[in-house]
């Protein structure tokens, strides 16, 4: 029995001893120190505003503001105050950081991220990215907290804050690119879950000047606290895996400041030893680039995707169908009447969390092909209010989603970057209508206007805020390389 252990016991503890060895060259800055894993704590430490472009700067406070907007308005919805009271009811001796749309109140600065997190997902109105995930609210959140942690006299500014924004989410859109997996709508975990949790890791060990070991402990340290499944979308804890990123990040970054280490390999592709690459069946991890070289942000390559209604993205598509095959139904008959539809044919993506025929709470709604389509048809739009009890009770509604046929065809591929949504209205006299839509209004390939974008902040800070407070915010976000200390931000928000 202890001879035939013995050899696979030896080869564990050899592996062991070269992990270590290595680990060892890495943290002294051997000839092995460009790891993969290095090479993103290189990023991290000593990336520089001026590595900031143009394009990456006017992109990320759009990113901010909106994140905020959103932020502002999830503080009224149920899941929000459920997370707020048990933040609340927990102790906290260092009550300094603050939360959206509560006036005076003050968490723990970890528990402020975490419930500020809950709120930026409570509605599923956050930016989304392509690969999948939304990389706003599981960063943003933690330096908010963060900037009001700093003694008064050495505050962060707002460059530092927008540098540090710019480092969480450039890292989740290079680990993203590290699987072809990630580029589809996902099936097995919640992406900013994973990545959103490296990336608040990655943005506040920045904001807090760790250096570069105490960088890659913040990583690896991020790696374990990473992940949820899918099974929960479409629930009330769904908003929990953007309040756990942001937070347990932050988390990540105090720990490995305080002397916490972990794995310096955790990105690596090492043989026996899954890292990161335990997410990913197809992990294929590529070092960042050197920052003497041109770097460029993905954010300059690639915009955001903002939503001008509260549901999951890929609703947006069968929205923008369903109001172009309405105008249709209108310019046909006269008018819009749904007792002349014989029955609706969507054509969209296989994904099995958001094919829902007949949601029964607003978050399942939030994740129906159906439910969304049948609204926009009926309402001739989808917002804030589309997703209250009465909205999606209502006779006339229910009608619809019963006349409802779904169809999957092979050229419509389940991702963002690819997929496309189609509405087709078989009309009781055998006349047929169809609507389609490749790329909503919103989507990286045909971005929010300034205007537009105003707008939906405007609609989301007014559930909380007034008018005097929504253009300061404004004004602040749009100057925010200007302000010197990015706490009053933070404070703003209240």
């Amino acid at each position: 029995m202890w001879s035939s252990a013995f050899p696979k016991s030896h080869k564990l503890f050899v592996l062991s001893r070269q992990l270590h060895k290595t680990a060892v060259e890495v943290l002294e800055g051997s000839p092995l120190e460009e790891t993969i894993t290095n090479s993103f704590a290189s990023f991290i430490h000593g990336v520089r505003s001026d590595h900031l472009s143009d394009t990456v700067r006017h992109r990320s406070k759009r990113m901010i503001l909106d994140s905020i907007g959103v932020g502002l308005v999830g503080s009224t919805t149920q899941v929000f105050k459920i997370a707020l009271q048990y933040c609340q009811d927990m102790y906290s001796s260092s009550a300094v950081s603050s939360v959206y749309g509560q006036k005076g109140l003050r968490l723990s600065p970890t528990l402020a991220a975490y419930t500020n997190g809950v709120a930026a997902h409570s509605m599923d109105f956050d930016d989304t990215w392509h690969p999948a995930t939304h990389p706003s609210g599981a960063v943003l959140p933690a330096l908010l907290a963060a900037s009001e942690m700093f003694p008064a006299d050495s505050k962060p500014n707002g460059l530092d804050l927008l540098l540090a924004f710019n480092v969480g989410i450039e890292v989740q859109g290079r680990l993203m690119r590290f699987s072809n997996e990630a580029h589809n709508i996902p099936k097995r975990f919640h992406p900013p879950s994973v990545v959103g949790t490296m990336g608040s890791a990655a943005a506040t060990a920045k904001l807090l000047s760790l250096n570069k070991a105490q960088c890659t402990h913040a990583l690896a340290i991020a790696a374990s606290l990473a992940g949820a499944p899918m099974a929960n979308a479409a629930t009330l804890a769904k908003p929990l895996h953007i309040g756990n990123a942001t937070r347990l990040g932050f988390e990540a970054a105090l720990l490995a400041a305080r002397g916490m280490e972990a794995n310096p390999l955790i990105l690596d592709d090492v043989p026996g030893c899954s890292g990161f690459s335990a997410f990913y069946g197809d992990y294929k991890p590529r070092k960042m680039a050197m920052l003497e070289e041109d770097h460029v942000f993905l954010l300059e390559d690639q915009d955001i995707a903002f939503k001008r209604f509260p549901a999951h993205l890929g609703m947006h598509w069968v929205v923008d169908a369903s109001l172009s095959v309405r105008n249709r139904l209108i310019n046909h008959i006269g008018s819009f009447n749904p007792s002349v539809i014989r029955s609706i044919l969507l054509r969209i993506p296989a994904s099995k969390y958001i094919n829902r025929p007949f949601p029964e709470s607003e978050h399942q709604a939030r994740h129906s092909f159906q439910f969304n389509a049948c609204t926009a048809l009926l309402d001739g739009l989808v917002d804030i209010d589309s997703f209250s009890e009465n909205s999606l009770n209502k006779e006339d509604l229910q009608k619809l989603l019963g006349k409802v046929i779904v169809e999957h065809p092979a050229d419509n591929e389940a991702n963002f970057d690819k997929m496309y949504g189609e509405v087709a209205l078989l009309l009781e006299n055998g006349d047929i209508l169809t609507g389609k839509c490749d790329t909503f209004y919103g989507h990286w390939r045909n971005p929010l206007s300034r205007e537009s974008l105003l707008q939906k902040f405007y609609s989301n800070a007014s559930h909380v805020l007034q008018e005097k407070q929504i253009e300061a915010i404004i004004k602040m976000v749009e100057n925010i390389e200007n302000l010197p200390d990015s706490s009053h931000l933070a404070t703003s928000l209240q």
